[in-house]
């Protein structure tokens, strides 16, 4: 099946990427969301101009659309930019990265009914920590680009994840109610490389801002 991927660059869509391929579906284009609003409801926003430089070492045409990220009326620029992707690409299905998010995929789910779209959720209710531990285990390099939450600081930007990571988010749920897998909005991450990437990006510089308990990173890739 033709698929166009929602992707935000983050662990969650290039991992969904990588299952609906290796289920036998044809990654035909990756559709990505860039929003003004860094607090959006629905799209990831740390280092997504980045988007551009995976779709180039996946060798899949990427899709953009701009977004004020306004709650609800983000939507119709969603709503636009898949129906852009169904007319040119002829896709069949959009695959999402949502794993616990009620919010986001009844939205997703809502448009593709009326694009009369498949709508796939390979990570849906999946275990956070079995998801983290696949990632490892399929050889996903994957960095932290921002946190958002208690007692997460600067200091975890450009974290990769690794069974290091593992046990320190063990013991952030078990004092913090931190989600493992950053799904309560904690954090956000990027994957610098994956089986569906012809090399590993490489980070020559980056930029961090914030303040407290909200930090973002900026990188530039080469």
């Amino acid at each position: 099946m033709k698929c166009g991927i929602l992707f935000s660059g983050g662990k969650d869509s290039v991992y969904a990427s990588y299952l609906a391929k290796k289920s036998g579906n044809e990654i035909t284009c990756l559709i990505t969301i860039i929003s003004k609003n860094p607090d959006s409801y629905m799209f990831h926003t740390p280092s997504i101009s980045k988007v551009e430089k995976q779709a180039e070492v996946m060798k899949v045409p990427l899709i953009t659309q701009k977004t004020k990220g306004e709650k609800e009326e983000e939507l119709k620029d969603l709503e636009k930019v898949i129906k852009n992707a169904k007319k040119k690409f002829n896709i069949e299905a959009i695959v999402t990265g949502s794993v616990e998010s009620a919010y986001q995929a009844s939205r997703v789910q809502k448009i593709c009914d009326k694009l009369k779209l498949d709508c796939f959720n390979p990570l849906w209710q999946k275990d956070q920590f079995e998801l983290l531990k696949d990632l490892i285990e399929n050889k996903f390099k994957i960095i932290i680009t921002g946190v958002f939450a208690y007692p997460l600081d600067n200091k975890w930007l450009g974290r990769e994840i690794n069974s290091k990571f593992i046990n320190d988010a063990n013991t952030l749920v078990d004092k913090y109610s931190i989600n493992p897998g950053g799904e309560g909005g904690e954090f956000e991450s990027f994957v610098l490389d994956c089986p569906l990437f012809s090399r590993e990006l490489e980070i020559k510089k980056f930029v961090t801002s914030g303040k407290q308990n909200s930090w973002r990173m900026e990188i530039d890739l080469v």
